[in-house]
C-alpha cells in the first residue's frame, strides 16, 4: 500500500483561539491543549474543516483559487474529505487524515531583539518524527542546559551573553543553527527577510522552561458585551479567553493511505491537489475580531 504525506504548518498572522469549550480556572474560555504535555494544539478536525470550506468556496466561485491543485471540483472535494448521507447519495469517509497541530515555536517577549521563536528539545524531537514520516530529514536536535538557551550565531535575542525571555534570565549558547535554516526554509520558502528575521531569533531551551512559557505565555483578554439599547456593559457580561499569540509556529501531519470511492484519484493525487501551496485562511473562534488569520505551508515527500 502507497502511503502520501506531508507536514503541514500552522503560522498564526493574528491570535489564535481554539477553544476548549468552559474553562474551570479564572479563564473562561481557554485554548484546547494536549493533555499530556499542557501544550496548546490545534484539532485535526479543525484543519480539515476549514480545508474543506476553502476548496469548497473556490469550486462555487468556478475557480481553483489560492492553494488549489488541478481540477478541484466537487467530486474530488468529496473524496478527499468525505460526505454526508443524502438522498441521492451514500455517505463516503474521506480520504485524507489530518492529525492534530502541536506547538513547535512560541513568541516570546524578548529585552533584546523584540520576541524570541522559542521552542524545546521534547518538542523538537516530537517535529523530527512527524518530519521523518514525510520523508523529510530534519538535523539532530540540541540539548540545552537548565540555565541556558542556544541561539544561533547571528542572533539578535543576547547581548554579553546574557539573554532574557519575558521575567527569565538565561546564558547564551550555540548550537541552533542548523534547526533554524531547516525551520526557516520549511515555513518561508519564498520569503528571503522571514527566512533571516526567523534565523536571528531562534531559541532552544529546557523541557521545563518551556511548559512553563506555554502555559503562561498565551495572551488572556478581557472581553464585554455591550447593551445594544443603553450602551453600556450589560450585567454580568464579563469574561477572560485565551489566545495564541501571533507568530506562533505549530506543525501536524496529513496523509492518505487509501482513497475511498470507485475510480478515484490516486493518493499522491489527491496530496497534490489539496496540500501544495500556501493558504491563507482563518482557524479557530472569534473571526470578527480578527482571530485565527493564519498561513498553511506545506512540506515533505509523497510517498513512503
Amino acid at each position: 500500500m502507497t502511503t502520501a504525506s506531508r507536514v503541514f504548518w500552522i503560522h498564526a498572522l493574528t491570535p489564535l483561539h481554539v477553544g476548549a469549550g468552559q474553562g474551570v480556572g479564572f479563564i473562561d474560555l481557554p485554548v484546547m491543549r494536549e493533555k499530556a504535555t499542557g501544550w496548546p494544539i490545534v484539532p485535526g478536525s479543525t484543519v480539515k474543516g476549514v480545508m474543506r470550506g476553502l476548496f469548497e468556496d473556490s469550486a462555487r466561485r468556478g475557480g481553483s483559487g489560492e492553494g488549489a491543485g488541478p481540477r478541484v471540483d466537487n467530486h474530488l472535494i468529496d473524496t478527499a474529505f468525505g460526505r454526508g448521507g443524502q438522498e441521492d447519495r451514500q455517505d463516503q469517509a474521506g480520504s485524507l487524515v489530518y492529525t492534530d497541530a502541536r506547538l513547535v515555536l512560541l513568541p516570546v517577549r524578548s529585552v533584546y531583539g523584540t520576541f524570541a521563536w522559542v521552542t524545546c528539545r521534547l518538542a523538537l524531537e516530537l517535529l523530527r518524527r512527524d518530519l521523518q514520516y514525510a520523508g523529510l530529514e530534519a538535523p539532530a536536535v540540541p540539548s540545552p542546559v537548565d540555565d541556558g538557551t542556544i541561539l544561533t550565531p547571528g542572533t539578535v535575542l543576547a547581548k554579553d551573553g546574557e539573554v532574557y525571555l519575558e521575567d527569565l534570565d538565561f546564558r547564551r549558547e550555540e548550537g541552533a543553527d542548523e534547526w533554524a535554516d531547516f525551520l526557516s526554509r520549511q515555513v518561508f520558502p519564498d520569503e528571503p527577510e522571514w527566512v533571516s528575521l526567523f534565523r536571528e531569533r531562534m531559541a532552544v531551551v529546557s523541557d521545563d522552561v518551556f511548559g512553563f512559557l506555554a502555559e503562561t505565555g498565551t495572551e488572556v483578554a478581557a472581553r464585554i458585551r455591550i447593551d445594544p439599547v443603553c450602551r453600556t456593559v450589560e450585567g454580568g457580561a464579563l469574561w477572560y479567553e485565551e489566545s495564541l499569540p501571533a507568530e506562533t509556529l505549530m506543525a501536524g501531519t496529513v496523509w492518505c493511505d487509501r482513497v475511498y470511492g470507485q475510480n478515484g484519484p490516486s493518493a499522491g493525487d489527491l496530496i497534490r491537489a489539496f496540500c501544495t501551496r500556501p493558504l491563507r485562511c482563518q482557524l479557530g473562534g472569534k473571526a470578527t475580531v480578527g482571530k485565527g488569520l493564519v498561513r498553511l505551508v506545506f512540506s515533505g515527500g509523497e510517498g513512503r
